[in-house]
Parts: structure tokens; sequence; C-alpha cells
């Protein structure tokens, strides 16, 4: 078959033009994507950091508690089981024998249509390949654009084997301000705190579970409340954000008075000896980051909704529960926090 010239410029200008896409999508757009990808993360993590550390946050004058045990690494998948016996052959051995001969694989019983070249020049042949090239690489940087976004699936089903293992984490944090009068309840957070096993998914739990438990005993106490519970997308997404969370209440102490990280008990003395005002108020934070897809509660506005969400966290199995922080302010005996300062240091908290 005789190519005229003019289809042979044609062939030759079609494929030139396909490989200069390929070259701009390859070497200009991949890039500029790649790089907006970043851009907007960097953006997102900048609006996420100013809309959750305050512009100015009031000299603090008050003790605090911490206790912090847990991890947002990935759990080692469990082993794969082992294969299920197969019945005996007929010659009584168990499962299947290496074929003595070669292994006869059957043909197909389609063929694919043949393709037929021109033999008067190469531009037909470069034209095709050009083609079957942009089928296979076109699905590549689609998939490789659309990364970022296929990587997390959507939710799994509700205590599924994929809900522990994947990689969406819930974080949660859960304010509580009670009136000053409920001083026994410093000291159930000091002893809960300084025993706790934060080693162990189990003694995190358990940890989680008391602390529970010392605010249930006090509903009459119970002042103010503050409670957000977001699902985040990556483990270390996830870690990041929390850590954020938990730096912005640690940063309303004055100093750390009691610290278990780990295990690894620490105490400081109060600076400046007793606080001279009257005491007004006992703020206690937990933070959570759990396994679930979803969030643990929506919004909390009553003392209702307070006992139903602590119950809720009560409840959590040690699965679930990957890294749980108690903060707790003023921890020291001696010290108080007033009026003023729980304005001033909470105020996103809701009036019970």
């Amino acid at each position: 078959m005789q190519v005229s010239p003019s289809l042979r410029r044609l062939w030759l200008m079609v494929s030139a033009a396909t490989v200069m896409i390929a070259l701009v999508v390859y070497l200009g757009v991949v890039p500029v994507v790649k790089g907006h990808h970043v851009s907007l993360r960097a953006m997102e993590e900048r609006l996420l950091s100013d809309s959750l550390l305050p512009d100015k946050i009031s000299a603090a004058a008050v003790s605090g508690g911490m206790s912090r045990g847990g991890s947002f690494s990935r759990p080692a998948s469990p082993a794969p089981s082992a294969p299920r016996s197969l019945p005996p052959s007929g010659d009584g051995s168990y499962g299947y024998r290496s074929a003595p001969g070669p292994v006869i694989m059957p043909y197909p019983t389609y063929a694919p249509a043949p393709v037929y070249v021109g033999t008067g020049g190469g531009g037909g042949g470069l034209f095709i390949v050009i083609v079957v090239l942009g089928f296979i690489l076109l699905p590549i940087v689609f998939n490789y654009l659309q990364g970022g976004t296929r990587r997390f699936d959507g939710p799994a089903t509700v205590g599924s084997q994929s809900e522990l293992l994947n990689d969406i984490v819930t974080i949660t944090r859960l304010q509580v301000a009670l009136l000053a009068g409920a001083r026994d309840l410093q000291r159930d957070l000091d002893t809960i705190a300084v025993n706790a096993d934060l080693n162990t998914s189990a003694g995190l739990t358990a940890q989680l579970r008391e602390t529970v438990l010392a605010l249930l005993r006090h509903p009459d106490y119970w002042t103010h409340v503050g409670a957000e519970s977001q699902t985040v997308a990556g483990r270390e997404k996830a870690s990041e954000y929390f850590e954020r969370l938990s730096i912005q209440e640690r940063s309303k102490f004055r100093v750390e008075t009691l610290v278990n990280i780990g295990g690894e008990v620490q105490r400081r003395a109060m600076p400046g000896g007793p606080s001279g005002e009257v005491a007004s108020h006992i703020v206690v934070t937990l933070l959570l980051g759990t396994a679930d897809d979803r969030p643990l509660f929506s919004t909390v506005n009553s003392a209702a909704d307070l006992k139903a969400v602590l119950q809720r966290l009560g409840s959590i199995s040690p699965a679930y529960l990957l890294v749980y922080e108690l903060l707790w302010t003023p921890q020291d005996p001696s010290d108080s926090l007033s009026a003023d300062e729980l304005i001033a240091n909470y105020p996103d908290l809701v009036t019970l």
C-alpha cells in the first residue's frame, strides 16, 4: 500500500503534536500541580494553625497537670491465616503436586484484530506507537494527580477491621469547667495520673474511664463545657493536629507541676508560693485520638449532652484508643483559677 506524501505529512504532524503535548503535560503540568498541592497543604496547615491558636493568650497564673500515653503509629497487621487443608487427591496425598511436564496454558478463544501498517514510511507506525503510549501514560498521570484524594477511602463499617487499620483517625477535645469546690476531684486526678499504666492500651483505656467516672461523680459542680470531635484523613496529619491542640492547652499553664509521659513522672514546685486569689474554677481537658472513622459526637450544649459524651468516651475499647492526654488546672492544691482567668484562657466554653 503506497501512502501519499500529503497523508504521510499529516501523520508526522499529528505525531509531533502528540509528542509535544505529552512533554508539556509531563514537564510542565505535573510539577506545577504537584507544587500546587504542596502550597495548598501549606496554606491549609497555616490556616488551621491560625484558627487553633489564638492571637493573644493572657499570661497564665495557675499550675497544671498533664498525663499522656499512646501513639498514632499504624498497628501491626494481623498475620495471614494459614491456608485451608485441601481434600485428598486420588492417590491419597493432600494438595497439589507439581506436574512432571510443562504446563500448557489454554490459548485464548479470541484474537486481537490485526493492525496494518503501511510500508511506504514510518509515519503510520510512529503514530500508532504514540497513541498506544498515550493510552498507557494518561491513566498513570491521572492516578498520580488524584493520588492525594484517593489515598484514603471513605469511612469503613463501624467496628470492622478496616476501621481499625485504615488511616482515618478522629481527634476529640472535651473541656469541662467545674466550681473550685470540687477539690477532691483534683486529688483524684493526681492519683489517676500518677498511677496510670500509660504503656499499654488497656492501661490507657483504664485511665480514661477513671477520669470519666471522676467527672461524672461531680455533676453539681459543672459550669462550662467545650467539645469538638473531628475526623482526620491521615495519621501523620492527625498527629500534627493533636500536637497543636496539646500545645494550645498546655501553653495556658504557667508551670506544669505534675507531668506523666509514658510512665515517667515529674513534679515541679509552684513558683511564687501559694496564690493569694480566691479559687473559682477547675478546668479538666481530655484529648483523644481514636481509630473511629466518624466523629464521636456533634455538639454539646447542656449538662445532659455532657453526660452522654462522657459515657461515650468511657465506653471506648482499648483497640480504638490510640492516644489519650489528660490536662487539668490548677493542679497544685494551693493554687487557684479565677473567673477572669477562666474567661481569658477559655473563651469558647459554653455555660451549662
